[in-house]
């Protein structure tokens, strides 16, 4: 799909995003392992947790019903389902609607043969977790994805499981992957690349293994398992290394944050248009929210004021206040897995900053949902600003964007980040591609407009 972002006006209101995607996951993963009923809600129908809901619902039976039906739930939130995103009806909300979901599990040994291979679409926390969760179930399971998934290394995370004890093929360390469960004991693990996906998937490996698995980061990242296993009771040891040893958990009631990633890219659409915006209920897990502090180096004030937690995890609200332009940053190698999501919306940001930013050690970045180190400084090129890759770095010149189009690349946040750059670019921008924001924004851009924003779908596109 294919609409042009005029620039200029100004954004105002309180808003919500949708629920916390990487969370969602988790959560799901527990509750259809749990004994007993566990009640979600808020959970986000984005595309990538409806693959996790779909292969959860081939792993189960008592939970299948209630997973089935959640995951081809057929909310009306594909974005140009008017004749125009300005146009704005009585009742009419930010985003999708709330979406609870009751799933009744039996415990990890209910988890039951699958009668198809799962198909884990775009999302690769779907496929990596996954492999972790039936790498100690007595039977096969084959996980498959699309062709951007099937490009994406998974051998970082079987090496691992093998290492535990299951059996697992992938093809030249790419899906599709066959695990074959057998019975685990627990490693000492010390992943070579920081990953919050792989760390999770030997640690709910863990939950059925014998003896303490233990991972070290050299580098932190993302806590959301181990925030949820602690509140569920788990035997659990978080610190410099995370220990957990064989658990069984029983039903749990939650309501999902907002997520915060998605919040970033609402955080930046008001910093580019000077305006002043609250985003409400987001989730602001620490691991998560150093997004802000980049910002806040860039002369955005990010205010957070933490209300609840849920599960673990600390959910309030965000203000920004309005922004008198933005500043160049340097995001350093030890820094960026923290803000590796967020990269796409904090480089085009730094578009518009007077001198040039840089986003060092970014090679992780090559090997998201499209090669995005590569897809930034195209992007940003392409709509008339200066940026490069150099090794496995991106310098963004800044000095702002005259406007033309860009291309998503299949890319949700890419999608996102272009729409957002348009909004202080000297002209009109043109974006290919804006329904891939569905993967993580169910809504983004009604979202956007009901703020104030100027986006309307091009005619014959």
């Amino acid at each position: 799909m294919h609409v042009r972002i005029e620039p200029g006006g100004r954004l105002q209101g309180t808003t919500r995003v949708p629920g916390d995607k990487s969370i969602s996951h988790r959560w799901l993963m527990l509750a259809a392992t749990a004994v007993g009923r566990s009640a979600l809600m808020e959970v986000p129908p984005s595309l990538d947790v409806r693959s996790t809901a779909a292969a959860l619902a081939a792993l189960t039976t008592e939970a299948r019903p209630a997973l089935q039906s959640w995951a081809s739930y057929d909310a009306d939130t594909a974005e140009g389902h008017r004749s125009t995103w300005n146009v704005k009806v009585d009742g009419d909300t930010n985003g999708p609607p709330p979406v609870s979901l009751e799933v009744e599990g039996k415990g990890r040994k209910g988890l039951t043969v699958p009668d198809r291979a799962l198909d884990c679409g775009n999302s690769g926390t779907s496929m990596r977790l996954l492999m972790g969760l039936v790498s100690s179930a007595a039977f096969m399971t084959a996980l498959e994805g699309d062709a951007s998934l099937s490009s994406r290394p998974m051998e970082r995370v079987a090496m691992p499981l093998r290492e535990m004890g299951a059996e697992i093929d992938t093809d030249r360390g790419h899906a599709p992957v066959v695990v074959h469960g057998r019975p685990l004991h627990g490693i000492v693990f010390e992943p070579t690349v920081p990953s919050a996906q792989v760390k999770s998937a030997v640690l709910l490996a863990g939950l059925d293994a014998d003896g303490l698995t233990v991972v070290r980061e050299s580098v932190p990242t993302r806590d959301h398992t181990e925030r949820a296993l602690l509140a569920l009771g788990a035997p659990i040891e978080v610190g410099e290394t995370v220990a957990v040893g064989r658990f069984q958990h029983e039903g749990f009631s939650a309501v999902v944050p907002g997520d915060v990633s998605s919040a970033a890219f609402l955080v930046a659409a008001a910093a580019l248009t000077g305006s002043e915006l609250t985003v409400a209920g987001v989730g602001l897990n620490p691991t998560r929210t150093r997004v802000f502090e980049v910002m806040e180096r860039m002369g955005i004030t990010v205010e957070r004021s933490i209300r609840h937690h849920e599960l673990g995890e600390p959910v309030g609200d965000i203000h920004v206040p309005p922004t008198a332009g933005v500043g160049p940053v340097r995001v350093e190698a030890n820094e960026l897995p923290l803000v590796v999501d967020e990269v796409p919306v904090l480089a085009l940001l730094a578009a518009h900053a007077p001198s040039d930013s840089w986003f060092t050690g970014a090679g992780e970045l090559k090997l998201k949902e499209s090669d995005r180190l590569t897809g930034i400084a195209e992007a940003i090129r392409g709509l008339g600003g200066h940026a490069a890759v150099e090794g496995d770095d991106l310098v963004v010149a800044g000095g702002g964007l005259e406007g033309g189009r860009g291309d998503a690349r299949g890319d949700h946040r890419m999608a996102m980040a272009l729409v957002v750059s348009g909004l202080a670019a000297r002209g009109a921008v043109e974006v290919d591609g804006v329904e891939h924001a569905e993967v993580s924004f169910p809504g983004f851009v009604r979202t956007l407009v009901a703020l104030g924003a100027t986006i309307e779908p091009v005619a014959g596109e």
